[in-house]
């Protein structure tokens, strides 16, 4: 018999800073609370933190859902200043986390039952270890990254040089062959600070109680199966593994003027019609590329949303500057553009709301740099994929969703060397045309509404992923 009086369990969640790493352990702690009668603390790194972010994380209150700010740590250093996003990314990260033992302590609720932290997060093992608390991280890229990181020791033993000089595909045993190229992506061993944080954090993995992972069968079958079956897994040891995607933002607050009239003109539209063009909360284009991007829509005649962020040389540039108002985007853009556009296309100023973007009827396909929770968000809503990475292990996702999983086409942009290159207008309205209007597109189109039923599905009680982790939550409930 159940005791209704006795507190329910108590679990806490950490996050690095960046939309990717915040948002899905912020639905994994709403559906803790939500459908298995948790209380959680979501713990918050203020430091580095953006507009999109705090938008996100205080638009929905949630009975028993407590966010808890870190205490900021001193950010005058110096050389911040000049850090790349990667050692911005792990010296916040270090600096936060020092109070907090003192902060698990101060929390006036039952004992915290587990941490689930993200990638970049472990440095947390010390004091969880003092204060008796179980550590499980949630690998928050795909199961793909997650196989290739814990067989990054052996890799990083066996190659003296950069991966993507090696004359041959990366085998992760159990796992599709991995093409060079799409390692350039990735920290650079030549990077040698960035390199070894990176190398540091997933040699850990290992350490935790468990791993949770935004995927489920259906999506990324071969990579789970490897991690669950594979003898050179078992033999790290790997912690359980847990697919209990997909998890997504389950709504989005359209407060803006812009964003209310970007919803409003997609209502206008054909089902199917209008071609997404976001690259994420970080990703930018150089100005020759945003420029050939803009002529090869408008040659395409399809309808388009484009997602316009100030041109950079480095590709993550907005990595910490997430859902802040940008300059016009006519600046960046070739003369005329939106005025020649105007009622096909429509141009909006560095942020969009991204999921009423994809749910929207009118959403016929998404340009996506591939990063892993725009990913999830369009597969969930069964909206195929024009593959245009940029950053981290983007490669790796472009190159699952088109080889593996058949939702996506990838636009080709590495040369005949393996460099990357600038994609010509004439290229971009090739590829355009295709997925919005030919049949491979179709496919495509066929395949990712096969996924949007089978992840509603695994969600659903009785579902694969629910049911991953409603053992995963009567664990910790029943645990002294």
């Amino acid at each position: 018999m159940v005791n209704e009086c006795a507190p329910k369990p108590h679990v806490a969640l950490l996050a690095s800073p960046g939309m990717g790493h915040i948002t899905p352990l912020y639905e994994l702690a709403v559906r803790l609370v939500t459908q298995h009668n948790f209380q959680v603390t979501f713990l918050v790194i203020t430091a580095g933190s953006t507009v999109a972010q705090d938008s996100y994380l205080t638009a929905y209150p949630t009975p028993d859902l407590h966010i808890v700010d870190l205490p900021p740590p001193d950010m005058s250093n110096e050389l911040l200043k000049n850090m790349t996003t990667v050692a911005r990314l792990c010296y916040i990260v270090e600096q936060s986390i020092r109070p907090l033992r003192s902060v698990l302590n101060g929390i006036k609720r039952p004992k915290v039952k587990a941490l689930i932290i993200d990638m970049f997060c472990t440095g947390v093992f010390e004091a969880c270890k003092d204060l008796s608390i179980p550590v499980y991280s949630f690998f928050t890229a795909s199961a793909a990254l997650l196989t290739f990181s814990l067989y990054l020791p052996t890799l990083d033993c066996k190659a003296d040089g950069e991966y993507v000089d090696l004359p041959e595909p990366v085998k992760v045993p159990g796992c599709n062959p991995i093409q060079t190229q799409d390692l350039m992506y990735l920290v650079p061993k030549s990077m040698i600070n960035e390199y070894q944080q990176w190398f540091m954090h997933v040699s850990r993995l290992p350490m935790v109680t468990g791993i949770f992972v935004n995927s489920w069968e259906d999506l990324e079958s071969v990579s789970l199966k490897a991690v669950k079956h594979e003898p050179f897994f078992a033999n790290i040891p790997t912690p359980r593994v847990y697919p209990i995607g997909p998890l997504t933002k389950q709504a989005e607050p359209v407060l803006s003027k812009y964003e209310k009239e970007t919803i409003a003109w997609l209502d206008k539209q054909p089902k199917d019609s209008v071609l997404f063009v976001a690259l994420g909360s970080g990703g930018t284009l150089t100005s020759e590329q945003l420029t050939e991007l803009a002529w090869g829509l408008e040659l395409s005649q399809q309808r388009f949303v484009l997602v316009v962020r100030k041109p950079s040389d480095c590709a993550i540039s907005g990595y910490f500057s997430a859902g802040r108002d940008a300059d016009d985007p006519k600046a960046y853009l070739p003369d005329g553009f939106v005025e020649r556009t105007k009622g096909v296309g429509l141009v909006v100023s560095s942020w969009a709301p991204q999921v009423g973007v994809l749910s929207h009827p009118s959403t016929g396909a998404f340009l996506s740099h591939c990063g892993w929770n725009s990913t999830v968000e369009s597969v969930k809503y069964g909206v195929p994929i024009i593959a245009w990475p940029l950053y981290a292990e983007q490669g790796i996702n472009a190159a699952l969703l088109s080889n593996e999983v058949g939702v996506a086409m990838r636009m080709p942009m590495v040369g005949e060397g393996g460099e990357t290159v600038v994609v010509q207008r004439k290229k971009i309205e090739s590829v355009v045309k295709a997925v919005m209007e030919g049949e491979e597109g179709k496919k495509l189109r066929r395949r990712a509404k096969e996924l949007q039923a089978s992840g509603r599905e695994t969600l659903s009680r009785g579902g694969s992923s629910y049911e991953t982790l409603a053992r995963v939550a009567e664990s910790w409930n029943i645990e002294t």
